[in-house]
């Protein structure tokens, strides 16, 4: 099976490495990267690889040096050149030197696939392309098999090529900035800039400053000029997460920024063209926040063109085993240990559980599981708060609103931490805003 199948990525560009990566993953290929010719080597003589995805132009050592080092020590692994800088000398030379296949970038997701394709197939590895399509557990790293994120997946590449402004909504920790990234660089725009902005994390008197830049002397401190991050996306996608933290004077600015596609830095009278996607990302409810004239309701559609949102884990219980077995492989691998041993005891009760913090938290609890234990996970390694008893009755008295279930286990929490609400928020895989915001609904 192509799953069981490593690819080695040798590209000098961090950018491409990380498209090729997420592509790697989709197409269900382990991926090992490098951005040098000595790493890759040292990669092939120490690791288990099936292909080798490599450039040609690459600082110090090129890629045409480590295709003539392979032709000499791994002929048997199959290789494939991608370059920005094509000529016919370079291309009958690797050919020669025992390259399968040539792709020139920029490349869609489907001409890397059907290359692989062929060079496995030239390798006599047989694929079978449509299990490959079904599959889908995990879509550019973010895992789901359930109707609601297959439906989610499918967005995506409805959405992917479009350059209309998305908003995606959900709760903390779903994943919002994953589908966002999952867009950019499941999209024919992959290779050009993919910037992230926390509108949270900025101070509001340096959000401007830093979302359009500055010229020297606009501000004490401002001793250059610095370009923002609408002119560092441009081309690309620019992601606004928890744009609803954002000043109504922002919001000012950010409108007119989308509408005309220009901006003026701070201290500048100088209008600059900019061309990109805007992402934006809340977990805020911005109808209620326009309601109240905290956001601006013009700015709202504009954003809003197309809207996806990410259901909370609690929603989708059929993924919770499947996110387990994923974390579980993931930091097991890195830790150097064995996975851990599930019992379905267990796993019932991580099903019942609600997950406040979603799949941050259930990420940050295997995590943790990971390192502290060996081999088998016990009911003594699970916390109190997470237990609960499921009632066989189907009595309606005996349910309640999942919000005020939330509020009970959160409670719990803060009881077992004593009340310690920054390591509060570190259990349930959320930040202590949020935690804050969770403890104001009644």
């Amino acid at each position: 099976m192509i799953s069981k199948l490593s690819v080695l990525l040798v590209d000098d560009s961090h950018d491409m490495l990380e498209i090729l990566r997420r592509n790697m993953n989709e197409i269900g290929l382990n991926p090992v990267a490098t951005n040098n010719i000595m790493d890759a080597i040292e990669i092939l003589e120490n690791t288990e690889i099936d292909l080798v995805i490599t450039d040609l132009n690459i600082p110090e050592v090129s890629g045409i040096q480590l295709i003539k080092y392979m032709s000499q020590h791994f002929s048997s692994i199959p290789i494939l050149v991608i370059t920005g800088y094509p000529n016919v000398q370079d291309a009958v030379e690797v050919m020669k030197l025992g390259a399968m296949e040539y792709l020139i970038k920029p490349f869609t997701f489907d001409e890397l696939e059907d290359a692989i394709t062929k060079v496995f197939s030239q390798s006599g590895i047989a694929i079978d392309a449509t299990e490959i399509e079904t599959k889908r557990d995990n879509f550019h790293g973010i895992i789901g098999r359930s109707e609601a994120m297959q439906k989610l997946f499918q967005t995506i590449d409805k959405t992917k090529n479009n350059r209309a402004s998305v908003l995606i909504t959900g709760e903390s920790g779903t994943g919002k900035e994953m589908v966002a990234r999952a867009i950019h660089y499941n999209s024919d725009y992959s290779s050009a800039p993919f910037v992230s902005v926390n509108c949270a994390a900025i101070p509001e008197n340096l959000l401007e400053s830093e979302l359009f830049g500055h010229v020297k002397g606009a501000f004490t401190g401002a001793t250059t000029n610095r370009i923002g991050f609408f002119q560092a996306a441009n081309g690309g996608t620019l992601f606004l997460d928890e744009i609803g933290n954002s000043s109504l004077n922002v919001q000012a600015k950010l409108l007119r920024a989308i509408q005309e596609k220009e901006v003026v830095m701070v201290g500048d009278t100088k209008v600059q063209k900019v061309n990109l996607r805007i992402i934006s990302a809340t977990n805020s409810n911005l109808d209620e926040m326009i309601q109240s004239n905290s956001f601006r309701e013009d700015l709202y559609y504009r954003l809003n063109l197309i809207i996806i949102h990410i259901p909370p884990l609690r929603e989708r219980i059929g993924d919770i085993e499947l996110l387990i077995n994923f974390f579980n492989q993931k930091y097991s691998k890195e830790a150097g240990k064995k996975t851990l041993n599930f019992s379905s005891s267990i796993i019932e009760i991580f099903n019942s559980y609600t997950w406040p913090g979603n799949v941050r938290e259930l990420e940050n609890f295997i995590h943790r599981l990971v390192i502290m234990k060996d081999e088998k996970v016990t009911m003594e390694d699970i916390p109190n708060y997470m237990k609960m008893v499921i009632s066989n009755s189907t009595n309606d008295s005996n349910f309640v609103p999942l919000i005020e279930m939330e509020q009970k286990y959160i409670s719990k929490v803060l009881s077992a931490v004593n009340n310690n609400k920054t390591k509060a928020a570190e259990i349930l895989g959320i930040d202590r805003k949020t935690l804050r915001e969770k403890l104001k609904i009644k």
